[in-house]
């Protein structure tokens, strides 16, 4: 048995048994695990509220040698999202960060560069800037797939590879669901393409420029709902087909305008 302490993000928590919690957390060293937290549900629990999705947290656990699930001993709370209580689209935000997290993340795969992805969104929701919450969901999206090795490429067509950026001629770019790339206005008609959708312009020169550019560091635009909503539509349906499921919490979060 070895006695272990690492600084991690809670993802979701499960009813087990009673009064227990099974927790799952993103840690910085070790990746994703799953662990037991005793009594985790009584009144006197001596976890308060840092089992809440995405506290940050210092977690205290015992890993004992082939056993899945490590034992949970305590949770220090380093930084929490009560602040964000009252935001309906930042608290839609948090739980879409965290489903993608659960679902698309192997198990005991270190992966620094993602924990640090959650930090900086993170950080983003809580600057108070208008639209924050749209630009981090869009911006975690993103990286997300990238870090994953999902992102297709965005500017070349997924039919004949011509290049969709063409100074003097750009063409139009379309996706749908279940293809891994982008279609030319003319595959999309030769191949008889049918339900699609067209990434804009602009939302691909956004992903170019998110992809070189960290969060915090943005050009300065107003953002709203509607703001690169192809481009997130796009990206969640590169993590629903790796996942071979629908995410519950888009739906939601897209309708909280």
């Amino acid at each position: 048995m070895s006695a272990r302490a690492s600084e991690a993000f809670v993802l979701q928590t499960y009813p087990f048994k009673e009064g227990d919690l099974i927790v799952s957390f993103l840690t910085r060293d070790l990746g994703k695990l799953r662990g037991v937290a005793r009594r985790a549900r009584r009144p006197k629990s001596g976890f308060g509220s840092g089992l809440e999705r995405l506290s940050h947290v210092k977690m205290a656990y015992f890993q004992r040698e082939n056993r899945e699930l490590v034992n949970i001993d305590s949770c220090e709370i380093l930084h929490s999202h009560f602040s964000l209580a009252g935001d309906f689209t930042a608290a839609c935000a948090l739980d879409y960060f965290a489903e993608v997290s659960e679902h698309l993340l192997p198990p005991n795969e270190p992966n620094e560069k993602y924990f640090r992805l959650l930090t900086a969104v993170l950080a983003h929701l809580h600057s108070g800037q208008p639209g924050a919450a749209w630009c981090g969901v869009t911006y975690f999206s993103l990286w997300t797939v990238r870090l994953a090795g999902l992102l297709p490429e965005l500017h070349v067509c997924l039919g004949c590879g011509s290049w969709l950026e063409d100074a003097e001629n750009p063409q139009r770019a379309y996706f749908l669901r279940h293809r891994p790339g982008l279609y030319c206005q003319d595959c999309r008609r030769a191949l008889g393409l049918g339900n699609t959708w067209e990434l804009s312009q602009d939302s691909r020169n956004l992903a170019e420029e998110m992809l070189r550019t960290p969060i915090a560091q943005l050009a300065a635009r107003p953002w709203a709902q509607s703001t690169a909503a192809d481009l997130r539509r796009f990206l969640t349906q590169q993590i629903e087909a790796q996942i071979e499921r629908k995410l519950i919490t888009v739906p939601v979060l897209e309708a909280a305008a």
